[in-house]
């Protein structure tokens, strides 16, 4: 099976990078629209767009992910749109209804992505309660469980310690059941995904690190008699030379700005280590691997178009499904990847499956 493409729709300020370096990157609804027809042409599959409420990590505007998702839905004929949820904010009815809508808009192109929450101030902004790291990861598996119920059952009943359904119907049923994408990686995290998800993002990683949480994740949901696919983080710098690109990258970082860097890591590690295990999904990651805040200069996909190529195809090989990618330039960077690496990485892919087949 080919390799699937997903891009970071910059849907918040500030770009995807925490850095006072110059980003040709805009958030506007406009430059969403523009970057999502380039990005269906490029050849992507799926497009994530972030959930943000209140200003963190410099990011002062931000606009809502399923209502911006609806809207590129009319401007896209093939791009898939994942809209990003937090529990907490929403109830599982509503955004049901919410995603049923989206894939109608869309004709059967909608997926949705379970954020289980790191930013306490959001809560305490909105005066909503702020759970304690591992009721977080519980209460979002019984959203998934009362989505899944609404989309697929004529009338659902639900009886949690967080949600309560009593016949509720629900229709039109979506033409495609929604995929439902989270991460994390936390024990409740990992037990989430096995128990109820259907795809598991993970932050940039080097290739060992990626391999050992997709064994565990197997391993996990093989326990419940399920498989998930699995997308890996990753910046993208695609230059004519390696050093070029790495120069880029020294760029980015000399540039950062300190403040949003260090607000960012205080604010994520107080989630990480608020669960059992008191560590999370950027417990080893270092000022320069946080300067772009899914940890996607770790990935390595930074050199020139067959370096590039070349390094997703190791990820393939360790098993993951999709690779989810940001840049720095979007108009020209997203039109590059299409263009320089995109093209390398399927014929890959078949030299791979020919050799497989003799």
């Amino acid at each position: 099976m080919s390799l699937k493409f997903a891009y970071w729709v910059p849907n918040v300020s500030g770009g995807l990078v925490i850095s006072k370096l110059p980003q040709k990157t805009g958030w506007s609804f406009e430059d969403n629209a523009r970057y999502a027809q380039l990005a269906e042409q490029a050849g992507f599959e799926y497009a994530l767009l972030q959930t943000r409420f209140i200003a963190s990590y410099g990011a002062e505007n931000q606009l809502e992910a399923i209502t911006l998702a609806s809207a590129l839905a009319a401007v896209t004929t093939r791009l898939k749109l994942i809209a990003a949820v937090l529990p907490g904010l929403w109830h599982p009815g509503t955004i049901a209804k919410a995603i049923t809508t989206l894939d109608q808009i869309s004709h059967g192109r909608a997926a949705i992505n379970i954020v289980s929450g790191w930013f306490k101030g959001e809560f305490h902004g909105f005066g909503e309660s702020w759970l304690d790291h591992d009721e977080r990861y519980r209460r979002s598996e019984e959203f998934i469980q009362v989505l899944k119920q609404l989309w697929t059952e004529e009338t659902t009943n639900f009886r949690g310690d967080f949600y309560r359904i009593n016949n509720a119907p629900h229709k039109p049923k979506p033409y495609v059941l929604p995929p439902v994408f989270q991460g994390g990686n936390s024990a409740a995290a990992r037990r989430m995904a096995a128990k109820v998800s259907d795809w598991y993002f993970m932050n940039g990683n080097t290739l060992e690190g990626f391999k050992k949480q997709i064994d565990e994740i197997k391993a996990l949901a093989a326990t419940y008699g399920r498989k998930l696919q699995y997308g890996a983080n990753a910046f993208v710098i695609v230059r004519d030379t390696e050093e070029e690109a790495r120069e880029v990258l020294r760029d980015i970082i000399r540039h950062a700005d300190p403040e949003a860097v260090e607000g960012f890591r205080s604010q994520v590690q107080f989630a990480g280590k608020a669960s059992p295990e008191r560590e999370g999904m950027w417990a080893e990651s270092q000022f320069e691997d946080l300067v772009q805040y899914n940890d996607g200069f770790k990935t390595g996909l930074i050199g020139t178009p067959e370096q590039v190529a070349d390094r997703i195809i190791e990820l393939k090989k360790i098993g993951v499904d999709l690779v989810l990618v940001g840049f720095l330039h979007y108009d020209e960077d997203i039109r590059a990847f299409g263009e320089k690496v995109i093209p390398l990485v399927r014929a890959k892919e078949a030299a791979l499956e020919q050799v497989g087949a003799n």
